[in-house]
């Protein structure tokens, strides 16, 4: 990459996205019920926040209702951050996501973030179902600023107020795979999230675009920006590969058209995809950590020395609940065992989205 870090970097603050994965067997009611589950972990363990995502008639992801799931997920924790990562706005009215998020704030005070995307976070027959219109996306940097207006303290006499809402500033992020989003960010001066997790191409592009066009504002004084990866740890090397098969099985998946419930992992990937296939999928998962503690480690600490990212949004949509929790358990304690070093889980004890100019 360009831009160029210290190549001892610590592990960056951490914090979950998670996909509220369906596992073949199971329904959503379990997702559900197990992402509650991970997020009390991630709370106790230190984790920074837990985000979910918007997504639509995908079989293998219970996360469609973003912010009743980000209630619920609120309720059964007390301290972690819980938010959006993201809620596509082209799909909503910025009226209605003010009002829903404006309630989740009042509900659950210092504790919400709200991620936006462009994207309709589904194919376009179901776009339609939506009753959403895909030139709608062309407007997206007027929708965020009429949202941020919604959350903004009401001015006299005016006529449209999100109720909840108004006067709450729920801390928005701009999400994004381009150059688009990080140009956005930096003009309005909001936090950033790369979704290099699925779609690494422009990482370098969209971060220096992003730090060269920041203009500091109201809810961040400099730029802080934050990079998806998906990570698997377990005890050794063999069996976190084997548990990230259910991820390559998944992306292999959507390419195929043929999107279901999460598969279990597989002895054998080869055996499963094509040469072609595992070309795609290993492209998209290019910034994948798998490994064992230490493999991960010193994985993650590359990352971080050629992004000089600030935060990492880390996805293990690992099969086995058991061993999820168990990938996220190694994870924070291997992001602390650096000798003088804070647990990076728990470093940013601030929130950039706090940090005034």
């Amino acid at each position: 990459m360009s831009v160029e870090h210290s190549a001892d970097a610590a592990i960056p603050p951490l914090s979950v996205l998670d996909l509220v994965p369906v596992t073949t067997g199971s329904e959503p009611r379990e997702a559900l019920h197990a992402s509650l589950d991970l997020a009390r972990h991630a709370e106790r363990l230190g984790y920074r926040r837990y985000w979910v995502a918007e997504h639509h008639n995908m079989p293998g992801i219970a996360s469609a209702a973003t912010s009743v799931v980000i209630g619920y997920l609120a309720q059964g924790t007390s301290t972690i951050r819980v938010g959006a990562g993201g809620i596509m706005l082209p799909n909503h009215s910025p009226l209605q996501v003010a009002e829903q998020f404006g309630t989740l704030e009042a509900l659950y005070p210092g504790r919400i973030d709200l991620g936006l995307g462009r994207a309709p976070g589904t194919d376009q027959l179901t776009v339609r179902a939506l009753r959403t219109d895909p030139e709608r996306a062309q407007s997206f940097p007027r929708e965020v600023q009429e949202l941020q207006a919604f959350l903004a303290p009401v001015e006299p006499g005016q006529a449209v107020q999100a109720v909840p809402g108004g006067g709450t500033e729920v801390p928005l992020w701009i999400l994004g795979s381009s150059t688009f989003g990080a140009q956005l960010a930096a003009l309005l001066g909001l936090p950033y999230a790369f979704a290099s997790h699925f779609a690494p191409d422009a990482l370098e592009a969209a971060l220096a675009a992003y730090r060269t066009g920041f203009e500091p504002s109201r809810q961040l004084g400099r730029p802080h920006a934050m990079a998806g990866i998906n990570v698997v740890v377990a005890d050794s090397d063999a069996e976190a590969r084997r548990l990230f098969t259910s991820i390559q099985q998944s992306f292999a998946n959507l390419r195929r058209g043929r999107p279901g419930k999460y598969p279990a992992p597989v002895d054998d990937i080869e055996q499963f995809w094509s040469p072609l296939e595992k070309a795609q999928a290993e492209h998209m998962l290019k910034y994948a950590v798998v490994g064992s503690p230490a493999t991960v480690r010193a994985g993650l600490e590359r990352f971080a020395a050629a992004t000089g990212v600030d935060e990492l949004m880390v996805v293990s949509a690992i099969f086995d609940h058991a061993a999820r929790v168990r990938s996220y358990e190694l994870l924070a304690e291997l992001a602390g065992a650096s000798p003088g070093q804070p647990s990076a889980a728990r470093f940013a004890l601030g929130s950039a989205e706090t940090t005034r100019s």
